[in-house]
């Protein structure tokens, strides 16, 4: 079983960032890989970033490239996600999700996790 606690977001201007944290309670062959996903009001859970916790490789959505990154630090059992150029569209439920081993295509998918964390709001003003 993983625990994964969550911490950050809260509320920025539009143009503005913020950083999310999801720390892992162990690490295992259940947080080989990393997601972020959010869903805004009256919308379905959609796919942020993810990465390969031991080797690094990212991807992301075509809508935070550039503006999103997603890195780990081992010392603390954390992943982060760096929100930069925020918009109001970026609203929303952030959420971090662990799983075994993905292909990168698939790590888009939410179904392939296994541990979730509580959430965290991001909301984001014009």
């Amino acid at each position: 079983q993983v625990q994964l606690v969550q911490s950050g977001g809260g509320l920025a201007q539009a143009g503005g960032s913020l950083r999310l944290s999801c720390t892992v309670s162990s690490r295992s062959s259940f947080t080989y890989t990393m997601g972020w996903f959010r869903q805004a009001p009256g919308k379905g859970r959609e796919f942020v970033a993810a990465i390969r916790w031991t080797k690094g490789n990212t991807t992301y959505a075509d809508d935070v490239k550039g503006r999103f990154s997603i890195s780990t630090d081992d010392a603390k059992n954390t992943v982060f996600l760096q929100m930069n150029s925020l918009k109001p569209e970026d609203t929303g439920v952030y959420v971090c999700a662990s799983t075994a081993g993905l292909a990168i295509a698939n790590m888009p998918n939410p179904q392939e996790y296994t541990f979730w964390g509580q959430g965290t709001q991001v909301t984001v003003s014009s």
